[in-house]
């Protein structure tokens, strides 16, 4: 029985690996739309605009550019983040691998 606990163990890592994985990919898209968007408004000699539900309103360039790097460092943050938690279940999962392939093997 301890095998097929292991298995079950291991199906919830990987599960939850997958949870963090679609996250990170997700972080990761707003991370370079937000770098592409900051290199657009820096080079721009414009007026710029946000949309804000259904009105588009101009904004301080320097405000928007204020935002957007601010938004940028939490994004790397929270991205980090997920970078460890795969790790740590990376290497939980590893580990539980090679128990159950020992068991198998020993019995």
């Amino acid at each position: 029985m301890e095998g097929q606990q292991k298995i079950q163990q291991m199906q919830f890592l990987e599960q939850n690996l997958q949870a963090i994985l679609m996250q990170k990919q997700t972080l990761q898209m707003e991370l370079n739309e937000n770098i592409s968007a900051l290199k657009e408004i820096e080079k721009s000699e414009d007026t710029i605009y946000k949309v804000i539900g259904q009105l588009m309103i101009s904004v301080p360039k320097d405000r928007t550019i204020e935002d957007l790097k601010n938004k940028e460092k939490l994004n790397s943050t929270r991205l980090k983040a997920l970078e460890k938690q795969e790790e740590a279940l990376q290497n939980q999962v590893q580990s539980l691998r090679e128990d159950v392939m020992n068991s198998s093997n020993n019995n």
